[in-house]
């Protein structure tokens, strides 16, 4: 039996952001016979949830969630999608069992990385014994495998590449700041930011447009999990748009990491990447050369 069929754990519901992650986790579950709950985040999902029992409330609402969550007897949560802003501390309504550690709720809102407040958010959720899962136990086919994913393999050229983004990328999740880095020629010339991996991309294309990154040299994105984050909440991720952003900036690939990242629409991103003649694969930080030797 899969993770997703497996109802006896308990009613499902699934705290949703923006793109398109909440759509995926909340039809694999449909499809696995369970009938979640989407919490949708106000002024961040922007999906239709037809056909779904849904709600909306503020993205610091804790006391309408836990209020939700109660009422619909849920045991299970799944946090999914994207947040684009934090709430203000004015926004912040706590419940009455976590009333008393509001001014540190507000402190991790505030200066707290992002793997930092989605710990916090998580340990507020579980206060009433309900148990917060990650998006891979409900949707497993979204992970990432080790090597190529399609015909095109990276180069010997790209796989040096993929050392020194990878390297960036870990040290920045170190710091907590982001999962992603672009390096071209053995350069890192991009780490992600609170802007995001598609912005972040623009700017490579933008500096390769500018003449600051060589036109000769391709390069590749490489995103990883935060060596200290926790699994159930905010994976990294790879859809379409990351593989037409990635081609805009003339990058020769994209490399995640496996069992540890989420491909959104694989069928679409494969496509994505042999029109665009990149190539996107998994990496394996325990193995020598990610895996890709």
């Amino acid at each position: 039996m899969s993770p997703a069929s497996d109802t006896t754990k308990g009613r499902l519901a699934i705290i949703a952001g923006s793109g398109f992650l909440p759509s995926y986790v909340a039809e694999a579950a449909k499809s696995a016979g369970e009938d979640p709950l989407i919490i949708s985040l106000k002024n961040e999902t922007d999906r239709s949830w037809e056909g779904f029992e849904h709600a909306i409330v503020g993205v610091g609402d804790f006391a309408a969630i836990d209020g939700m969550l109660d009422s619909h007897r849920i045991e299970r949560v799944v946090m999914s999608g994207a947040v684009r802003r934090r709430p203000e501390w004015r926004e912040v309504r706590p419940t009455l069992k976590t009333l008393a550690s509001i001014p540190s709720t507000i402190r991790t809102l505030l200066s707290g990385g992002d793997d930092t407040v989605l710990r916090m958010v998580i340990g507020l959720i579980e206060k009433n014994g309900r148990r917060v899962i990650g998006v891979q136990e409900i949707a497993p086919d979204l992970l990432a495998a080790v090597g190529p994913l399609g015909a095109i393999a990276p180069s010997a050229e790209d796989v040096k590449d993929i050392a020194k983004a990878g390297a960036a990328a870990d040290a920045l999740g170190r710091l907590d700041v982001g999962q992603g880095a672009v390096a071209v020629g053995g350069r890192i010339v991009a780490l992600e930011g609170v802007e995001g991996t598609d912005s972040m991309l623009q700017r490579v294309a933008d500096l390769r447009a500018a003449g600051r990154i060589s036109a000769r040299r391709r390069g590749v994105l490489v995103k990883l999990c935060k060596p200290q984050q926790d699994l159930r909440a905010d994976l990294p991720s790879i859809g379409i748009s990351t593989i037409e952003n990635a081609s805009k900036a003339g990058l020769a690939g994209v490399a995640i990491e496996a069992g540890r990242a989420l491909i959104l629409d694989r069928p679409a991103v494969i496509s994505a990447a042999k029109e665009a003649g990149i190539f996107v694969c998994g990496l394996d930080r325990g193995l020598p050369s990610w895996g890709l030797e």
